[in-house]
């Protein structure tokens, strides 16, 4: 016969048995999902494979994909400069499983395009800075310039004004050209092409007079003779270029431009996944085989906190409009 006693005892222990298999089994449901990655990752890249922001995005899911042992896939959807990508990752999943690899085109953009379909800034979770690179101003061999000031003191005795090529509307060398044009006080009509490649072709052949290009397409010319290189936008002379001087050099502070690349994803994002992301990333840009691949692109490996990627962001935003407005430049 049970005693009241030993009856409420025993309830006891079932009570304190019960309590902390729950304990056990929520701290087990909770660890799965915090675990990251569990699953493959996408790096969605608004731009075409082969050119700097693809190669810099498959050079770091190669990394990651071997230091967390989960598949970081490279996914292009190219196209509307970059914003079918971003309004993709806008919209997906803040689980950390869709991430966008950006380059400065996304902070030009809401100063070219009405209606865009998505918050540049809001929509989005910062998580880190992964390169930064500098423009370089070109001229075809055969012009008669050698100089910053010969290409100045052309266009303003030219009767008429003159072609420069840009790798399409809205890109930073395109405003860069503007803001050269706005400094300096000369006249040159803008011909837009449909990437770097043929924009090269038509300045290797002289249908145009100069070009401000990105390092990756324009140094393998300017090493075999092809192109002439004249100013960079770099604050520091550069390395791969150390005869070449920076505008900032020749009197054109205006001109210290630099592109960057960044690692966002949609907003929403669990702070515990972006502090992973960036420091994995961050030891990843130490690395001397991935600062020598990306350095071969034409940029230079650039660290930094979420918050200061944001601040970058928003700091571009105000800057970009500025000249677009200046410059009276229209997207297409």
């Amino acid at each position: 016969m049970f005693k009241v006693h030993d009856v409420n005892k025993f309830l006891n222990k079932l009570f304190v048995l019960g309590t902390l298999t729950l304990v056990i089994g929520f701290s087990q449901k909770t660890f799965a999902v915090e675990k990251f990655p569990s699953k493959p990752v996408r790096i969605v890249v608004g731009f075409s494979a082969g050119g700097p922001v693809d190669n810099i995005s498959r050079i770091l899911s190669k990394r990651l994909s071997e230091r967390l042992g989960q598949s970081f896939i490279v996914d292009n959807k190219p196209g509307a400069s970059s914003m079918i990508a971003a309004q993709f990752v806008a919209n997906a999943e803040p689980d950390g499983y869709t991430l966008l690899m950006v380059a400065s085109t996304h902070a030009i953009n809401p100063s070219l395009y009405k209606n865009i379909a998505f918050d540049t800034v809001k929509d989005f979770t910062a998580i880190t800075f992964v390169a930064e690179n500098a423009f370089v101003l070109v001229v075809p061999k055969d012009l008669k310039v050698n100089s910053l000031a010969d290409l100045l003191g052309l266009a303003k005795s030219n009767s008429t004004p003159l072609n420069y090529a840009s790798a399409g509307v809205g890109g930073l060398p395109h405003l860069a050209a503007e803001l050269l044009k706005l400094e300096a006080g000369i006249d040159a009509n803008h011909i837009p092409y449909k990437g770097a490649s043929p924009a090269s072709v038509d300045l290797l052949a002289g249908h145009v007079s100069f070009m401000v290009n990105n390092m990756q397409s324009a140094l393998p010319y300017i090493k075999d003779g092809r192109l002439k290189a004249i100013a960079v936008t770099s604050s520091e002379r550069l390395s791969v270029l150390p005869k070449v001087p920076t505008f900032k050099e020749l009197g054109y502070k205006g001109l210290q431009i630099s592109g960057w690349y960044g690692l966002l994803g949609p907003a929403g994002m669990s702070p515990e996944i972006v502090k992973q992301l960036n420091s994995q990333i961050t030891q990843i840009l130490k690395e001397k085989e991935v600062i020598d691949q990306i350095r071969a692109d034409g940029a230079e490996v650039k660290m930094g906190t979420p918050k200061e990627f944001s601040g970058r962001i928003n700091s571009d935003l105000i800057k970009w409009s500025e000249v677009v407005k200046r410059a009276n430049v229209k997207g297409q």
